[in-house]
């Protein structure tokens, strides 16, 4: 099972190098071509769900990117250092969030329907570092060879 992991400072112009990067491990991980599209544009939409949250809240820390080739799925895991302070599992504001413009709370809320759109297998949670948006897909099989 390989991974690669990648930090990136929380800029918009770093978006694109994520998507490139898991577009590459999820086509040599065996995702099938007509879904390396649909992977691209997740990862694009929950990365820059986390570069958002990061400026809005004054977050220095980096977003997570961990791309994950399993058995029979690739894992893309993006998280970011605010979790719960700020957003709860919906996309809403939760009551820690200072924020009170509506637009940031509507373009979260929107960033995760995209998401939800785009994978079958969506899990949004936290963990000790922040926010966890994870999304899998399933990999071809691949013949045995003698």
């Amino acid at each position: 099972m390989a991974t690669v992991e990648l930090r990136f400072s929380a800029l918009p112009e770093h978006v694109r190098t994520a998507r490139l990067v898991a577009a590459a491990v999820a086509r040599r991980a065996g995702v099938d071509e007509s879904v390396l599209d649909e992977v691209r544009l997740a990862v694009g939409e929950a990365c820059s769900r986390a570069v958002g949250l990061h400026r809005r809240n004054g977050i220095d820390d980096a977003v997570r990117v961990k791309l994950v080739e399993q058995e029979k799925r690739f894992l893309i895991e993006v998280g970011d250092g605010v979790g719960a302070k700020s957003v709860s599992r919906n996309g809403s504001a939760d009551s820690h969030n200072n924020d009170s413009d509506g637009e940031d709370t509507a373009e979260a809320a929107m960033g995760l329907a995209v998401i939800s759109g785009l994978v079958d297998d969506l899990d949004i949670s936290n963990d000790e570092d922040g926010g966890l948006v994870r999304m899998s897909w399933p990999v071809a099989v691949h013949p045995v060879l003698p």
